[in-house]
């Protein structure tokens, strides 16, 4: 047996190497000892990675970003959104008051039927 790898198999592994070539280049030398803090591109949020575990040990939040440019038209919002709110808690003591005329109203339905039954209400030992 001849020990020669043949030219296609050489071809093929030296591109092989080099396709795992950056994968085995990025561990190679000495690694960081402590923790270092990176800054996020797309957010800007902040990241502390530890090399030895190589993972994120923590997380700070990106600074807020102001939604509107102007702030006249961030009072106008406000405004806005305060008035839909007061709307709305007037709704629900509109609601509230038809709610006690809503219940009396069934009450008396209830009494009424009542009396034009009958039979007496069932108890619950009858039910036993």
């Amino acid at each position: 047996m001849s020990s020669a790898i043949s030219p296609a198999l050489s071809h093929d592994l030296g591109r092989r190497a080099a396709l795992d070539a950056p994968r085995a280049r990025c561990y190679v030398g000495p690694v960081a000892k402590k923790s270092f803090t990176v800054e996020c591109p797309a957010c800007r949020a902040k990241l502390t990675l530890d090399p030895e575990l190589r993972a994120v040990i923590a997380h700070e939040p990106p600074p807020p970003t102001r939604t509107v440019e102007d702030l006249g038209a961030a009072l106008d919002k406000l405004r806005s959104r305060s008035a839909q709110i007061e709307e709305r808690f007037r709704q629900g003591v509109e609601a509230e008051g038809k709610k006690g005329k809503l219940l009396d109203r069934k009450f008396q339905e209830g009494l009424k039927k009542a009396k034009d039954s009958p039979d007496p209400p069932k108890r619950p030992f009858d039910y036993e």
